[in-house]
């Protein structure tokens, strides 16, 4: 099977990203894949639940389940420097992916990792590192780390659950930095409180799973095209970045149904490619 090509890859992606270091104007944010990005903000990088692998296409293959990739992957984790914080949504490999982690924290060492407080004894035994080495937050929760606090958002896949202490095992996080706010939802559905708990942030830039909840897949589902649209739209976003597509082929969704949604809703948004650019210049 032939990959889809990314729109930039390996050492071009990186020479790009360093073009924007110095912007002190602009937050810039690239797709990695799935449900990975990394934003930029000041010569400060954060990089959101990435997956930069082939660890499930290896696990899964030959099975009922396999993960037969879609798309290139867009650059070696080994090759991240100079990451201020990584991130983890919750536990599922494809947001918490041991072949992508260590060599990012292992090259960073003077990065912070954010997760959920709930999943920080998974995690610690997933990257191979001490328990107390990471940032965990549960939902109402905030911390501030140099330019970014990130405020902890329950998510509902397919359930918000906890565990013996009431924290999320699955999470979305909304980053606030100068006049900016991001949200990353993780994999999630729509729930009760949901819109409540994220007008009050005046969210700039959402990014939304569109794969959809479909029970044939034998997997937690997420929003889908439709779903993410109306989500943008009553919290106010000023746009809407879709992901979690393109991976996987038992597992995805077309971004042009989600287009479509959302410029019948005149709701703004970007679809981005693998490895593709988003400015808030364009949010102006």
């Amino acid at each position: 099977m032939n990959l889809k090509p990314a729109l930039i890859k390996d050492e071009a992606l990186l020479a790009e990203i360093e073009t924007f270091t110095n912007d002190d104007n602009n937050f810039h944010l690239w797709w990695f894949g799935q449900s990975g990005y990394l934003l930029l903000w000041k010569g400060q990088k954060v990089l959101i639940d990435p997956y930069l692998s082939d660890s499930l296409t290896k696990k899964y293959a030959g099975t009922k389940k396999e993960h037969i990739r879609i798309s290139e992957r867009v650059i070696d984790p080994a090759a991240l420097k100079n990451i201020f914080v990584v991130t983890s949504s919750h536990n599922h490999t494809d947001h918490l992916d041991g072949e992508t982690l260590i060599p990012v924290l292992q090259n960073n060492p003077g990065i912070t990792f954010v997760i959920p407080e709930a999943n920080r004894q998974f995690v610690a035994e997933r990257v191979k590192m001490p328990a107390d080495r990471f940032t965990g937050l549960t939902d109402g929760q905030q911390v501030t780390i140099g330019a970014f606090t990130f405020h902890g958002l329950p998510a509902k896949h397919n359930e918000i659950e906890r565990d013996e202490n009431g924290y999320p095992k699955f999470m979305g996080y909304v980053i606030k930095f100068g006049e900016w706010s991001v949200y990353h939802s993780g994999d999630t559905l729509w729930f009760d409180d949901m819109v409540a708990l994220l007008k009050p942030f005046n969210i700039d830039v959402a990014l939304l799973p569109i794969n959809g909840n479909d029970p044939a897949r034998g997997i937690a589902g997420n929003l889908d095209g439709k779903e993410a649209v109306d989500l943008a739209k009553v919290i106010g976003a000023g746009m809407v970045i879709p992901c979690h597509y393109d991976m996987f082929t038992f597992n995805t969704a077309d971004p042009a149904l989600f287009a479509q949604e959302a410029g019948n809703a005149q709701q703004p948004f970007v679809v981005l490619g693998q490895g593709g650019h988003f400015s808030s210049e364009q949010l102006k």
